[in-house]
């Protein structure tokens, strides 16, 4: 529309100018070579704004057909993106979208023995955690393990991984979904007790607490029954569960876990869990197998009942200016003795009034039988998720 005013504009001017002159000849009487060179130089004037006007629809069209190309090309991206997703196959992201996703790795969401955790949204407005795993053979080993696992499975309790990004040397980055309540420790423990770097303010209330057993034990039987070959978790703990919106509880960081085939019952690793969590025979280095994830379940469960470590330092008694270490199942085992069994239970769970003793109790024996110190005598995950809903 303007280039058509322009050059309509143009047109009444050059043809006003041809009038004028031809008044002027008539009036004036001036010589016939001055008009020559007047209608030489209105000829030019009129060829170089022709090429203008040319030239600055050429531009006009190239950006119109630049922006449409850019705005199918960006929808052609979330599509793909999309349908990966839909597929389940990892996205490759390139370093430089992580780096603008999360606003130059600004937003630490969690810190881990192998790396940070930062919040980032996509271009297509996805938000997601992006992990950046650092060191050497352990970040590299990790890297591949979480990829290979995390990718062939799908389960409505483990956190979706979306991708990675890839390079020769370390740091390397996972993508996963971005899970908005955060890890199970900020809703059970007292805030010194928690590791992570962010903290939502309340306590979990009963209801909720075995409900995320329950959603936990889904996934762990999955990962143990269920995949083509066994993944074992290997690091069960309340740092690595995760609350959605609806606070449903999803299991996720498998930088350590390992695929073992269905013949195998036992493997042997040097790869390191966290402490407190660790079952005896990976600690004497007899080998592992799912049963060492029961025993690590069967702490959080005790952990999720008495909102408090299960190893934890203590005013000592008999001298109060030291402090001694106390081993929460060990009271749990002496409160059951004496039938005191209520006693462990979360104070704030107590002052709320709202919990089921039947449940506890079913959680407590469930939590005391995943920790036997002999592999044999644990509950397989399958057996546990029953329980919990109340087959058996």
């Amino acid at each position: 529309m303007e280039d058509r005013k322009v050059h309509t504009i143009a047109v009444i001017s050059v043809i006003s100018l041809i009038i004028v002159i031809i008044i002027c000849r008539v009036s004036l009487k001036l010589s016939k070579a001055f008009f020559l060179i007047c209608g030489a130089s209105i000829a030019i004037i009129l060829a170089v704004f022709s090429c203008l006007l040319i030239r600055q629809r050429y531009n006009n069209r190239r950006k119109v057909l630049e922006s449409q190309l850019k705005s199918e090309g960006r929808e052609l991206r979330i599509e793909y993106s999309f349908l990966r997703k839909i597929a389940g196959v990892p996205t490759k992201f390139r370093y430089k979208e992580l780096e603008e996703a999360t606003d130059d790795f600004q937003a630490v969401i969690g810190k881990g023995s192998s790396g940070s955790v930062f919040k980032g949204i996509l271009n297509d407005g996805t938000s997601v955690a992006v992990k950046r795993i650092n060191g050497e053979e352990r970040g590299e080993r990790e890297f591949r393990s979480e990829v290979s696992a995390i990718a062939s499975v799908q389960h409505v309790n483990l956190v979706r991984l979306f991708g990675y990004c890839n390079s020769p040397t370390p740091p390397r980055y996972l993508v996963y979904e971005f899970i908005p309540n955060g890890s199970l420790d900020c809703w059970i423990f007292p805030m010194k007790q928690t590791t992570t770097r962010t903290r939502r303010c309340g306590c979990l209330p009963w209801n909720l607490r075995y409900n995320v057993a329950i959603d936990v034990a889904k996934a762990l039987s999955y990962l143990h029954h269920d995949c083509r070959s066994r993944i074992l978790h290997l690091d069960v703990k309340p740092e690595n569960i995760l609350l959605d919106e609806n606070y449903k509880a999803l299991v996720t960081d498998f930088g350590l876990s390992k695929l073992v085939g269905k013949d195998e019952s036992q493997v042997m690793t040097t790869i390191r869990g966290t402490r407190g969590y660790l079952a005896p025979e990976w600690l004497l280095e007899r080998g592992i197998s799912e049963k060492s994830d029961i025993y690590s379940y069967g702490m959080v469960l005790l952990e999720m009942i008495g909102g408090r470590r299960n190893v934890s330092k203590v005013e000592d008694p008999r001298d109060k200016s030291k402090k001694k270490w106390e081993f929460f199942p060990k009271i749990v085992n002496e409160k059951l003795r004496e039938g005191k069994l209520m006693e462990i239970v979360d104070k704030r769970v107590v002052e709320s009034g709202n919990f089921d003793e039947n449940e506890v109790k079913r959680l407590v024996f469930i939590g005391l039988w995943c920790i036997q110190e002999k592999p044999r005598l644990r509950p397989s995950m399958v057996e546990i998720v029953d329980m919990l809903e109340g087959r058996v």
